[in-house]
């Protein structure tokens, strides 16, 4: 960072950002996660300066994009506003300057992505969703009746994890007795934040190879035996991914573990934040089980467990009044589009019955929306009616723990008491 220009993250503490010049307001600080400071900063940001330049920080200098209309502009545009690798990723951490890229097809442009996103696709259609459906709520069962009662544990842990692991070694057909390796991978593939301290970064890369290793093992075998319906014989047996070269491999096995794992983690552990901070929307879940669909999208939408995806300008081009130029880097803030109250009103707020909850941009827009968005509701919507069978009651038992980062919403530890009535 240059001497001559400071922003909030270069402060000892967390600033109020109202009472600093707009331009030195920086939320790549991972620390505003901590105790969601964040959500204060996007307000300014949106009502002052909804396309916002930071001149320089910890990343290099970038936009932030804050409004719902504009960072829907942004995914509307891929031919204009770049995801490939080769321009710097997704992440607000530049992918070409790691050793370890993940050349993922959510990082790629089209028409390379487009053909390897069709061939994942067919495993996550409505039809196939729907088989999974009482496998699903069958573990959930099983997860929810092993919990103690009157008695402290760790939601995070013997939940969250617990059932979106169990969902994702099935969808990898993964071994069950090992899948405790897959949400590890997971938080090290996930933390963007460590990219710019070299010795953390490097250990983050040799977990990374580690993984790496660990799939080609299982990619071998399963190109070797009979196509299956699981994600990596589905990779091992299609034109576009079975020769994959090494970085497009590791990116791809990162995507699917990340994207299996974390947005419905943190989505289940926000779900619990937000009955404890709203605990009469809870209420009317338990007089009205049929809202608990939406109040899953509801969650989703305010948890945003993915906080931003990075674009890279390709043209010089126009956003909110402001003139980007080619090879900007431009973050899109999915946690501040979703509180944007031009769409959701009081939008920091739960809502059970919030009629346009599934509006949010939290599995992204356009050609790169999650391919297992409808897959990561279902098993929400799922716990919940499972919570409400059970007449669950879930408080706090200390405060919750997030992790600190620009990238996760995430929660590290949720120690709770459940009290069941039935």
């Amino acid at each position: 960072m240059s001497a001559a220009f400071t922003t909030t993250a270069s402060e000892p503490t967390i600033v109020d950002p109202y009472s600093v010049p707009i331009e030195r307001l920086d939320v790549s600080d991972p620390r505003l996660a901590l105790d969601q400071t964040w959500k204060r900063y996007f307000e300014r940001m949106r009502e002052e300066a909804p396309v916002h330049y930071l001149k320089d920080s910890k990343f290099g200098p970038f936009w932030s994009v804050t409004r719902y209309d504009d960072v829907v502009a942004v995914e509307d545009q891929p031919q204009i506003y770049s995801s490939s690798w080769e321009h710097g990723g997704i992440t607000i951490l530049d992918m070409q300057d790691l050793g370890v890229q993940l050349r993922m097809f959510i990082a790629m442009d089209d028409p390379e992505h487009a053909e390897q996103r069709k061939t994942v696709s067919p495993a996550l259609l409505p039809g196939e969703i729907k088989k999974m459906a009482e496998p699903m709520r069958v573990r959930t069962a099983e997860v929810l009746d092993a919990l103690p009662v009157g008695v402290p544990f760790d939601w995070v842990e013997h939940v969250s994890v617990e059932l979106t692991t169990r969902m994702l070694s099935i969808l990898l057909d993964f071994p069950w007795d090992e899948r405790h390796k897959l949400p590890y991978w997971s938080d090290w593939a996930a933390n963007i934040d460590i990219g710019t301290d070299p010795v953390l970064n490097a250990e983050r890369e040799r977990i990374m190879h580690e993984m790496a290793g660990y799939f080609l093992k299982l990619f071998g075998e399963r190109k070797a035996a009979p196509p299956k319906g699981d994600l990596i014989s589905v990779m091992a047996h299609s034109e576009a991914m079975s020769n994959l070269d090494y970085q497009r491999f590791l990116g791809n096995i990162a995507l699917l573990v990340v994207g299996g794992n974390d947005t419905t983690r943190n989505s289940m552990s926000g779900l619990v934040y937000q009955i404890n901070t709203f605990p009469e929307e809870w209420a009317k879940l338990k007089a009205n089980s049929a809202l608990a669909a939406n109040a899953a999208v509801e969650v989703v939408r305010l948890q945003t467990p993915i906080a931003h995806m990075r674009r890279t300008a390709l043209a010089d081009t126009e956003l909110g009044g402001q003139k980007i130029r080619k090879g900007d880097k431009v973050v899109i803030w999915y946690n501040a589009a979703n509180r944007d109250e031009a769409v959701f009103p009081d939008g920091d707020r739960f809502d059970v019955n919030r009629e346009n909850a599934r509006r949010h941009l939290s599995f992204g827009y356009g050609i790169h929306r999650c391919l297992g968005a409808r897959l990561a509701e279902l098993q929400l919507a799922t716990l919940i009616e499972e919570m409400l069978k059970r007449g669950m009651e879930v408080k706090y038992a200390s405060p919750p723990e997030r992790l600190s980062s620009c990238f996760l919403n995430a929660y590290g530890r949720m120690m709770v008491t459940m009290t069941r009535s039935v």
